[in-house]
This record gives structure tokens, sequence and C-alpha cells, in this order.
């Protein structure tokens, strides 16, 4: 009988919360419910900037678009425009006409590759020199697809890396 007596009392049993085992298997369930929980903050907190709310209007003025830069392909139009950095923009237009083809405003367009929030556009007035030049809020570095258009064509855009400097559209040759 002391033997029994001795053995029980050696192997009493612990409350479930001090074995290790119950904790263990808990954990798992435990770090997924987090992770879910974080995962759904994150979704309804931040935006998605590569869905469009109007994608089925911009989905039909594609066929618009790609006739305005085919016409403005089929002209030889180039631009140089130069960004500075304290946001100032110019543009010099190469092959184009004199006369009734010169535009008088020109729209450029600065498309964040995936933000669409941080996109920015600016009107672009003709100067006394042939040039325009407007104003864009800096663009910080990154990569920016640059359009430059008028309602009766459209460069072709370019898409380009880090600081904003110069970029050449369509036509335009390199400075010798």
């Amino acid at each position: 009988m002391t033997t029994r007596a001795m053995t029980s009392s050696l192997h009493s049993p612990k409350p479930w919360y001090r074995e290790r085992w119950p904790w263990l298997l808990m954990a798992g369930p435990a770090i997924v419910v987090v992770a879910g929980i974080a995962t759904a903050f994150i979704a309804l907190s931040t935006d998605d900037g590569l869905v469009a709310d109007d994608y089925y209007k911009r989905g039909l003025l594609i066929n618009k678009q790609l006739e305005r830069t085919g016409r403005g392909a089929a002209m030889g139009i180039g631009a140089v425009v130069t960004f500075l950095p304290d946001g100032a923009v110019r543009v010099e237009l190469e092959g184009l006409a004199t006369g009734a083809d010169v535009p008088a405003v020109l729209r450029l367009r600065l498309t964040h590759s995936t933000r669409a929030g941080h996109d920015r556009s600016a009107l672009l007035q003709r100067g006394p020199g042939g040039a325009y030049v407007g104003f864009v809020e800096p663009p910080p570095p990154g990569r920016w697809l640059v359009t430059l258009e008028t309602d009766a064509w459209r460069l072709p855009s370019a898409e380009l890396g880090g600081t904003l400097r110069e970029v050449r559209l369509g036509t335009a040759r390199v400075a010798e």
C-alpha cells in the first residue's frame, strides 16, 4: 500500500493550463486568426491603385487613343520634354509644320506605374519662342509613363525610371 500511495503522489495531475501541449495545439489557430485580422486591416486601410473605377469607359476610348497616336507618328512629330527641379516643364516640338497645325496648348501627363493617386498632369502654353511651358508638381523618383497629346494627335508614351530630367518622345532626335 505504501507503494501505491507513493506512485500517486509522484504523478499527481496538473491543471490543463500548466501543460504545454494544449498551448502548442492552440498556437497554430491563434497565429492564423491574428494574421487574418492583420490582412483585413491592411486591405481595408490601403488604396488599390491598380483598379480603375471606369474601366469600361477607358476600354472604349482605347481605339480613339490608338488613332491619335497613329496620327502623331504619321505626322512625324517629336518632342523633347525637359523637367526642372522646381516643377517647371519645357517642351520643344520637332517636325510639326508651321501654321494651322501648331496647337496653342499641349497636355502633359505623368502616370505612375502602380499608384493612380500619384499621377500628375499639366497644360502647357505656347511661349513666344515656340516652346511650350508649364508647371507640374515635381514627381518623386520612380517609374513614370510620360504622355504628350493634343485633341488631334498623341505622341507614343515613354516609360522611364528614376528622376525625370529630359524625355524624348516620338521622332525627337538627340542633340548633336
